[in-house]
């Protein structure tokens, strides 16, 4: 989708359709401007035009170039934000898709926010909401789809520019991340996953490495390869770098998203209704890291960053590793393993683990680690937690400011030393379970067994995958996670 500023008045414009926010204020107001740009059309349906917060209203204009315009509702005018505007970006695509349009424009409304963030904001909610999973539909292409978006402001804005190039940009690499997860498990092997990779690093102009299982076998990931044993398909270890000439931190920060390509529990295999058959999702995280290295690559961010993507399904195949095993990590601890299902915490332990080595200045993971987190926050937040070393607040309230301003929040969670108890062994240094209390933090405090740097653990088990939409999150793959990368690295650099 082409996306273009235009500083034409709103009824000059010659698109398909027009998109005006309009808050709760204005539609009591009247809507005089409007009625004066636009003719009777918006009289006649003044009275069913609220102005709430997902309302939509559609009027055929007399006067102007647009054959059509949306009225979507911001709500009140105190309480309207960047979420605000992508919601109400989002609505309007809603009334887009079922009409036949090629080109439609928007408008910047007169809200107190920065014309950069709200301009990006609002192309973010359109090409978000206007997503479509397509692939496997024999009918692909009935649906017509929009070709040009058009931001519109009163004045030439370099700002309202930079932000509508700038929220392309993010939204398109949200949807690769939605791409990837979304794709059929027999067109996801963890080989076919890095192709793809390859494929994203060559468009994009980041580099990229893949290892494969002798490598993976040399470096001693024995946790990754465990859990990789009950499968008939190789796992592979990706390592995407962007490393700009002008980039501010000389050592890198390090991106790892779980990449289990299909989890079937292993063998304490999940019950399939509610469980596996949305397990083609467990390698999302790995999405959110390809998709923010394409982010920030296009974007061209001063910010040295290098991402690690250890893949593999879990499978109960004939040399499946077995509740008692004691796996002798790529670290060197040992792990007595009780569930073959706590299989995400065996392969990121091993890429924390090799992440030591690179001397990072922080490192981040992104996982859809534990059911727990869903319980604890719904499908709307992850659950962040982070290692009590020097500037872990910081940390904590970084990542989480680029939550709220991505519109992917995060919520912290506790780390005391206490919850470390509850996943000691008997005989090994620790077990990969730690029984139903609080295993949200008992698998962040195993991973951080593996760690001896600044690092931040990302659950994005609740919104990562859907089964009913929210506004301009789809069902299915969501690609949370990009965002707030992106917006946190962003704020970083």
């Amino acid at each position: 989708m082409k996306v273009s500023v235009s500083t034409i008045a709103l009824s000059e414009l010659d698109v398909d359709l027009l998109i005006v926010p309009v808050t709760e204020q204005e539609a009591e107001g009247g809507l005089t401007s409007l009625i004066e740009q636009f003719g009777n059309a918006v009289e006649r349906v003044r009275a069913d035009v609220s102005g709430k917060r997902g309302t939509t209203s559609i009027i055929y204009p007399e006067k102007g170039s647009s054959p059509r315009v949306v009225l979507s509702g911001l709500g009140d005018t105190e309480n309207v934000d960047l979420e605000t505007l992508r919601r109400a970006a989002s609505s309007g695509a809603g009334v887009v898709r079922s009409l036949s349009t090629e080109t439609v424009a928007i408008t910047i409304p007169e809200v107190d926010l920065e014309k950069e963030y709200a301009s990006q904001a609002l192309v973010e909610g359109f090409i978000l909401g206007s997503y479509r999973f397509n692939r496997y539909r024999t009918d692909n292409g009935q649906e017509s789809e929009v070709q040009r978006l058009v931001v519109q402001t009163t004045t030439d804005d370099k700002q309202a520019r930079r932000g509508a190039e700038q929220g392309r940009i993010v939204a398109e690499s949200v949807c690769t991340a939605r791409d990837l997860v979304n794709l059929s498990p027999d067109e996801k092997s963890p080989i076919q996953l890095s192709r793809a990779i390859e494929k994203s690093a060559k468009k994009y102009g980041y580099d990229v490495s893949v290892w494969d299982k002798a490598m993976i076998e040399e470096e001693g990931m024995n946790g990754f390869l465990a859990v990789n044993r009950g499968s008939v398909d190789p796992p592979t270890f990706t390592i995407l770098e962007w490393k700009p000439e002008n980039a501010r931190n000389k050592k890198a920060i390090i991106l790892i998203g779980k990449g289990v390509v299909f989890d079937t529990g292993g063998l304490s295999l999940k019950s399939t209704k509610g469980s596996m058959d949305s397990m083609k999702s467990d390698m999302a995280g790995a999405a959110a890291v390809v998709g923010t290295m394409e982010a920030i690559a296009r974007l061209e961010l001063p910010v040295y960053v290098i991402g690690l993507i250890p893949a593999t399904d879990n499978r109960p195949g004939e040399s499946a590793y077995v509740p008692g095993d004691v796996i002798r990590m790529h670290s060197g601890k040992t792990v007595e393993v009780l569930n073959t299902d706590a299989e995400g915490r065996m392969i990121l332990a091993d890429a924390l683990s090799y992440a030591q080595g690179l001397n990072p200045e922080l490192v981040i993971d992104v996982a859809t680690l534990t059911g727990a987190v869903v319980v604890a926050l719904g499908d709307f937040v992850a659950g962040v937690m982070t290692n009590n070393q020097k500037g872990f607040e910081e940390r904590l309230s970084g990542i989480t400011r680029a939550g709220e301003r991505s519109g992917d929040l995060v919520h912290p969670l506790p780390m005391h030393d206490d919850y470390g108890e509850l996943i000691k062994s008997d005989v090994a240094d620790i077990k990969n379970v730690g029984g139903r209390s609080a295993s949200s933090i008992t698998a962040a405090k195993f991973l951080e067994h593996f760690v001896d740097y600044p690092w931040i653990h990302v659950d994005i088990a609740g919104p990562a995958f859907l089964s009913k939409a929210q506004s301009y999150r789809p069902v299915g793959g969501t690609g949370f996670g990009v965002r707030l990368l992106v917006e946190f690295l962003k704020e970083y650099a």
